[in-house]
């Protein structure tokens, strides 16, 4: 961040690292390019602002289509417990993966760039669902310039690569690259999980830095079975990712995943009741590990949230029924009784 900058800059900058909403994201730049001191040190920053406002507000008016811009199509808003998204090099399977994970109509090909738009679909686990996003393939020749704005919303990244093809040697490097031209690097910064070995450095301070927590997911295991691939792969590349080894044809390993998501990304769910009502066990709210009893109520009602006085709750580290206030961290599996 330039020195000398306001506190109003400050604000809308960590109002942009918070947001997750295309709009809101678009609101903070505005905010940003308002606020930001009008000096040569400032300049680079405030032509990378400029340039990510042109590129968010043509992404939220979305293609010409006969004159009109017929709404947006790249940025797709996150549901259920957490977004993931798909990256990876030419036919390394991301496709026959989302169909397999979330049934989804993703386009399969036995060719390269099958998938031109963003794909969302759902991956059960348990009970909540985990949103997983098909992107368009990255190599040397091409990436698709929205990426970075689809990326946004993400809350981790999905590594996958074709294990039985000798050339993933030199596109996983490849896919690193292009992706960290534009700032977007994957780590090994999983919140539920030690991380190890080398990062990617960024530079330190940039707004714009994307650091995607990451795990590497070896697909056509059934085409190459030796269990050590994986291990010897990422030696030879130097990456220190968690790894899992699938197969999207047989469905081998494809279980471990949303038990993987959950426990990585530190998943809480939070199940509700009204007062005098039986508990509503069937749908969880899900937040992080950290959340507090407001951070439910934000996600039942925001009339809730902003008129509550406290909450009674059973589950982790409480007595049955216990009055507890709005600060209060929740963990997985309570039940919460709010009361405004």
């Amino acid at each position: 961040m330039p020195t000398n900058v306001t506190p109003e800059y400050k604000k809308a900058e960590e109002a942009y690292r918070a947001a997750r909403e295309p709009k809101e994201r678009l609101d903070c730049l505005k905010e940003m390019a308002r606020t930001i001191p009008k000096h040569k040190g400032t300049e680079h920053l405030q032509a990378d602002i400029k340039t990510r406002i042109k590129q968010l507000t043509e992404e939220l008016a979305g293609p010409k289509k006969g004159g009109k811009r017929s709404g947006p199509t790249h940025v797709i808003r996150p549901e259920g417990a957490a977004q993931v998204a798909l990256i990876g090099p030419p036919n390394a399977g991301k496709s026959s993966l989302h169909v397999k994970l979330t049934g989804s109509t993703s386009e399969i090909g036995p060719y390269p760039y099958s998938t031109h738009l963003p794909v969302p679909g759902m991956v059960p686990y348990e009970d909540i669902h985990i949103q997983l996003i098909d992107l368009p393939p990255i190599s040397d020749e091409f990436m698709e310039s929205w990426i970075v704005n689809a990326l946004q919303p993400a809350d981790a990244a999905m590594l996958v690569i074709d294990l039985s093809d000798p050339e993933c040697l030199e596109q996983v490097p490849t896919v690193l690259e292009r992706l960290a031209e534009k700032k977007i690097y994957l780590t090994t910064d999983w919140p539920g999980l030690d991380s190890s070995g080398p990062e990617q450095a960024d530079e330190p301070g940039d707004v714009f830095a994307l650091r995607l927590p990451t795990v590497l997911v070896a697909n056509k295991s059934d085409l190459d079975p030796d269990p050590d691939e994986v291990k010897v792969l990422e030696e030879l590349l130097g990456l220190r990712y968690p790894a899992l080894t699938v197969s999207a044809e047989t469905g081998d390993g494809l279980d471990a995943i949303g038990s993987f998501l959950f426990k990585a990304l530190e998943i809480v769910r939070v199940y509700t009741k009204t007062p005098g009502k039986p508990a509503e066990n069937d749908k969880p709210f899900t937040v992080r590990r950290g959340g507090t009893v407001l951070d439910v109520a934000q996600l039942v009602h925001k009339d809730i949230a902003e008129g509550l006085k406290f909450a009674r709750m059973w589950g982790t580290d409480v007595y049955d029924g216990q009055q507890v206030g709005p600060d209060h961290l929740v963990s997985d599996g309570d039940l919460v009784e709010l009361h405004v």
